[in-house]
């Protein structure tokens, strides 16, 4: 799979605790990954995305996913990731679904946390 400028890639696997930004530790060994791959691209610069699932007021769930970008934002600079490369971090809420929010492992598909490349 060639890497393509404005595709969208979804990081699995990247768990929070309950209504917080705070990194479950298997997440740090995926990030660690993503970072290794981003550190084999120099070049690539990207945009990381937080989405939640739609429990909760909009509000709040904005400001969750706005966080969590940032939480991975941040462990991606702790690992050797020139924050120059990290353009943007976005936080969309429960607006951009991929699953049926009614079921649980729809949810699940929910949060989630996503890279976009912007520049190569």
């Amino acid at each position: 799979d060639t890497i393509k400028i404005g595709k969208t890639y979804t990081l699995n696997n990247i768990y929070y605790r309950t209504n917080s930004a705070d990194l479950d530790p298997s997440s740090a060994i995926v990030i660690s990954e993503f970072a290794e791959f981003l550190k084999t691209n120099p070049s690539l610069k990207i945009e990381v995305r937080g989405h939640t699932d739609n429990v909760g007021d909009n509000k709040s769930n904005l400001a969750l996913s706005t966080d969590r970008a940032f939480s991975v934002r941040d462990l991606l600079i702790s690992k050797g990731i020139d924050e120059k490369r990290l353009l943007n971090f976005k936080g969309y809420g429960a607006s951009l679904p991929v699953a049926d929010n009614s079921t649980e492992a729809g949810r699940t598909k929910n949060r989630r946390t996503e890279f976009v490349i912007l520049d190569k």
